[in-house]
């Protein structure tokens, strides 16, 4: 087994990226004249995200300035998994951001499922949030990678230990 080739597919968020793309939207709605006087604010908690603004306009306009702070730190939109909105103290209005980390069991086993329709000779196992592909060729393995990058599985995948 010491040819064997292998790689980890895995849904992993950065969260000092998370932070900052956080500090870099607060700071933009603070110096936007459109904000000015508003309650709008966005905090990280644990593993979400808790948006508040005086009402659902407005945030859309937090949503749209996050967004756009997270892809320039190279955080994919797919981790974000918005929630309803919910009335919030004072008149405002809230919305939670929960941050998507690891890959369900059930879409682990979907890409395990894809994996193993291409017909290549390869192993995919689920371990844990993770899953872990390996066969003899690395020609193989970069097509299982191309394969799953062009698939949508509605998370940000990384594939890393490429042995």
């Amino acid at each position: 087994m010491a040819d064997d080739n292998s790689f980890d597919i895995v849904s992993e968020l950065a969260m000092p990226e998370v932070a900052n793309a956080v500090d870099q939207a607060m700071k933009e709605i603070r110096q936007r004249f459109d904000f000015k006087g508003s309650i709008s604010a966005i905090s990280l908690e644990k593993d979400e995200l808790v948006l508040v603004s005086e009402d659902a306009g407005k945030l859309q306009g937090v949503i749209r300035v996050l967004e756009e702070r997270a892809v320039k730190r190279g955080i994919s939109l797919k981790a974000f998994d918005f929630q309803p909105l919910e009335p919030a103290t004072g008149g405002t209005v809230r919305q939670r951001v929960k941050l998507r980390q690891g890959i369900p069991a059930d879409k682990a086993k979907q890409v395990v499922k894809d994996i193993k329709n291409l017909k290549i000779k390869v192993q995919a196992a689920v371990q844990g949030e993770s899953v872990r592909v390996s066969g003899k060729k690395r020609d193989d393995l970069q097509a299982v990678i191309t394969m799953l990058k062009a698939g949508d599985y509605g998370l940000p995948l990384q594939f890393n230990n490429f042995r």
